[in-house]
């Protein structure tokens, strides 16, 4: 049933077991997840066009109530990379109020996603419109964090991608060697330091150590040529407050689209990570409720100033391999994030913009699965059709438009090999037999005089439907009875019914008896439903072809009989 849905949060799941001896684990995993999400954070939100603390109260309210009210056991929630682009397009069109009314409304299109049991079915989005948008959006990413890697003399960056890229190379010239120092080095530590020391994160090790070295150069080496957080932001050490904002019907419209994007971004994502943390650790998620409380932690989100959220495949990955096992820490990753912005908040002011971009590089480098996509390239012209064509949008274009035509593209080939692989065969002598299995015996069902057998293998939907109205066509000779074979139809849709319904009344005034052989339950009822089965008579819905054939036999019969009494 559509709407028998039950929201069942994991967290109300496990408290009826929990002890002391989880609790010390979920402690420990959360504490390091919580450090390590934080230069994530803080990125995150630069990178999206708002504030610092923007990201990190973000992390904060959304980690924790994706925790708190989600479908997995493990899934730590928070911004990630793949909401940059999105996010950054809504500030620069719509400013904060837009952000806040898009995220609200991705929301509540996740909550509906779980509420009608979407979430099996996001599962199944085309891996080429998947791979396609990431490495799209991780050449976005790279692409934004230019400017602040070389730290040029560029007053506004153009939104366009081809003419960001000229602004850039028109002012490399303007190259701040300081800050191209710090953002090189930046990338080298996160690359080289998180192999070596496994327990703490090569973004943390890097901005703790370009943050002292940056304050160094500036105190003491008179160097002020390196811009920190706190030249361009402030941050206020604070509890999240509840924001303002104003609400029209006619921007609701417009953010619609983005708003989509959002809402799907976060139900792929988070699903994934769900899915790749239950391979982990033998766990189970709950893909519906994950989903309605990734629409509550971004309904609450945006109301406190945050941005969009959802399930972080490498932050989750960390709580599992520091012994994190329930969303108690989860949601002791969001308290300690909340404690170092109340308490070591203004010191975050001290961080280059540099070691931001080369965080970010990084980040940009991990999503762009340029190994996958490459190995892609080889696949059916169709997949690669698929890929190009979502990774080009996205890069050139907008991200709510390769989503959508990817998604277009990938159902339209979907169709088109469906309907090729739907069959239909005829036959007008002999049927051959298949044994329980399946598979076919030396034996032959004679068919008499006046009878023919279709035989549709695959589902019945549009694209078969013409194909058998050409078949039947096609034909000179019209037999007294038609049996149609339905044992390898697994499903009908409207287009299948309707051409079904026209069959059925041509033959009746041609004088020609339909009778359906083995209907399996759901089609049956399918055809029940229509109003088929009362229309054609049950009595002609076999479930067995000896018995379709039986009944022909009958009709033939009794066709010659009447012909008889008639002479």
């Amino acid at each position: 049933m559509l709407f028998d849905f039950h929201f069942k949060p994991k967290f109300f799941e496990i408290i009826k077991t929990y002890n002391r001896q989880k609790f010390m684990a979920d402690l420990m995993a959360g504490t390091i997840v919580g450090i390590v999400a934080l230069p994530l954070a803080i990125a995150f939100g630069i990178a999206s066009g708002v504030s610092p603390e923007q990201g990190l109260k973000t992390a904060i309210i959304a980690g924790f109530v994706i925790s708190f009210l989600g479908g997995s056991t493990v899934q730590i929630g928070g911004p990630t990379g793949a909401f940059i682009v999105i996010v950054y397009g809504i500030v620069q069109q719509y400013g904060i109020d837009g952000l806040m009314i898009a995220t609200l409304l991705a929301g509540v299109m996740l909550i509906l996603m779980g509420v009608f049991k979407l979430g099996t079915v996001i599962k199944f989005i085309p891996f080429p419109v998947v791979i396609g948008f990431t490495s799209g959006i991780a050449v976005t990413i790279f692409s934004t964090q230019i400017k602040d890697l070389f730290g040029l003399d560029i007053s506004k960056i153009p939104a366009d991608f081809i003419d960001k890229w000229i602004s850039y190379f028109s002012n490399f010239d303007s190259t701040n060697f300081w800050a191209l120092g710090i953002g090189l080095l930046s990338i080298g530590i996160i690359q080289f330091a998180g192999k070596l020391i496994k327990k703490i994160p090569g973004s943390l090790i890097a901005i703790v150590f370009m943050t002292v070295l940056a304050f160094v150069l500036r105190e003491y080496g008179g160097i002020t040529a390196i811009e920190t957080i706190g030249d361009r932001f402030s941050i206020n050490a604070e509890l999240p407050k509840p924001q303002g904002f104003v609400l029209s019907m006619e921007l609701i419209i417009h953010l619609l689209p983005p708003a989509f994007t959002i809402a799907l971004l976060g139900s792929i994502e988070s699903l994934l990570s769900a899915t790749v943390a239950d391979g982990v650790t033998g766990e189970r998620h709950n893909a519906n409720t994950e989903l309605v409380g990734q629409g509550i932690a971004n309904i609450l989100s945006p109301l406190f100033g945050g941005i969009p959220a959802t399930g972080a495949i490498a932050r989750t990955m960390t709580n599992i391999n520091n012994g994190g096992r329930t969303p108690v820490a989860g949601m002791v990753h969001a308290v300690v994030l909340l404690l170092i912005l109340l308490f070591l908040g203004p010191l975050t002011a001290y961080i280059p913009m540099a070691c931001l971009a080369g965080v970010l590089v990084i980040v940009a480098y991990n999503m762009s699965e340029w190994r996958t996509f490459r190995s892609m390239l080889s696949n059916p012209k169709s997949d690669v059709a698929v890929l190009l064509t979502t990774f080009l949008l996205t890069v050139f274009f907008d991200l709510t438009i390769a989503i959508q035509v990817g998604l277009l593209l990938s159902l339209l080939l979907l169709l088109k090999r469906l309907s090729e692989t739907s069959t239909i065969s005829l036959f007008k002598e002999d049927i051959p037999i298949a044994d329980a299995e399946g598979n076919l015996t030396e034996e032959v069902l004679h068919i008499a005089d006046g009878i023919e057998v279709y035989e549709i293998e695959g589902p019945f939907f549009f694209g078969i439907a013409s194909k058998f109205d050409e078949a039947t066509k096609l034909l000179g000779n019209k037999p007294k009875v038609r049996i149609i074979r339905m044992r390898k139809v697994p499903f009908i849709d409207s287009s299948g019914i309707h051409n079904l319904d026209n069959l059925i009344r041509m033959a009746n005034d041609e004088g020609i008896q339909i009778i359906l052989s083995g209907v399996t339950p759901s089609v049956y009822a399918t055809l029940t439903k229509a109003g088929i089965s009362c229309k054609l008579g049950k009595e002609y819905i076999c479930s067995h072809i000896n018995l379709a054939i039986e009944k022909a036999n009958s009709v033939i019969t009794k066709s010659k009989d009447m012909k008889q009494t008639e002479n």
